[in-house]
């Protein structure tokens, strides 16, 4: 048997058939420099949503700290709760340690919470992932005390930048700025099998692909959205947030758009993956107001 923990690394025990421990079998991997603060919760109770929060490491007492969504919210992957301990979540951590209390939550419409939770956004993707974000960021509010909540910001890649972008169009009394990469802004002009799974076929469902979609949303924008995308997408074509871009700058919304030249979908370029988490803490940092909780942090002994 093998087994692990979010503080620990992989142990390997072999037991006899009455269920005795016979021996642990000895390991040569190397402890890590340090641990992610990763902490995980059920928000609302034992029926409520999954979450994992992360503080910075240099967290001073009493200390009140905006908040960053990161989100994926859709189908296929449960972005991160139940896959936690499979990912170390390094980039969550820096990200903290820039000033920021760092939450992810998967609400209804990922999987692993059984059939009524994953059929939960059938007709319509957008409105219920986004009300469980909602919900679950204010339920962090409650019960976490160092997360200042009315300082929120979220962001997200693919089927998190469509759902990042639409928090702060839908609810902009929650969400005050948002980085979107990568964004399905037209779910006619997508192909991932899901689609047509929740939505059913464009001709028969249009007004199900209308709900849906962001360009309607385009004139609400009345907070800071910065969008990222790479021009070889070759999953979310970069034309998504084109026409997202055309939409806002013809209802005269500002916003800020960074192509990133070749990048594809999964922006594999280890330059162009650290500027975008660069630019990402940037935009929150003047968007919310947080300050770094001090210099550049050692390895944790």
């Amino acid at each position: 048997m093998t087994w692990s923990t979010l503080r620990r690394l992989p142990v390997t025990a072999v037991f006899g058939a009455d269920g005795a421990r016979l021996a642990v079998l000895p390991s040569v991997a190397e402890e890590p420099a340090f641990v992610p603060t990763t902490e995980l919760r059920q928000l609302g109770g034992a029926d409520g949503i999954r979450a994992a929060v992360l503080r910075p490491r240099a967290l001073g007492a009493g200390a009140r700290l905006p908040v960053v969504v990161e989100v994926y919210g859709g189908p296929v992957p449960a972005w991160y709760v139940p896959q936690v301990a499979h990912r170390p979540m390094l980039i969550e951590q820096w990200l903290a340690d820039q000033g920021f209390l760092v939450a992810v939550f998967d609400g209804r419409g990922t999987p692993r919470r059984g059939r009524d939770w994953e059929r939960a956004i059938a007709g319509d993707l957008g409105t219920v992932p986004l009300e469980d974000q909602v919900a679950a960021l204010e339920a962090l509010g409650r019960e976490v005390p160092e997360a200042d909540v009315a300082r929120a910001g979220i962001t997200g890649w693919s089927f998190g930048g469509y759902l990042a972008a639409l928090a702060v169009m839908r609810r902009p009394d929650r969400f005050r700025a948002a980085v979107a990469g990568a964004p399905v802004v037209d779910w006619e002009q997508y192909d991932t099998h899901y689609t047509e799974r929740y939505l059913g076929l464009p001709g028969e469902h249009p007004e199900a692909y209308a709900r849906s979609g962001l360009l309607a949303w385009a004139p609400r924008l009345d907070r800071p959205l910065l969008l990222l995308h790479g021009t070889a997408d070759d999953n979310v074509f970069l034309s998504h947030s084109l026409a997202l871009a055309d939409a806002l700058f013809l209802a005269g919304r500002p916003f800020e758009l960074v192509p990133i030249a070749g990048a594809t979908h999964s922006v594999p370029d280890p330059l162009a993956a650290e500027r975008r988490w660069e630019w990402t803490a940037g935009f929150f940092r003047r968007a919310l107001g947080a300050v770094r909780p001090g210099p550049a942090l050692a390895p944790a002994p």
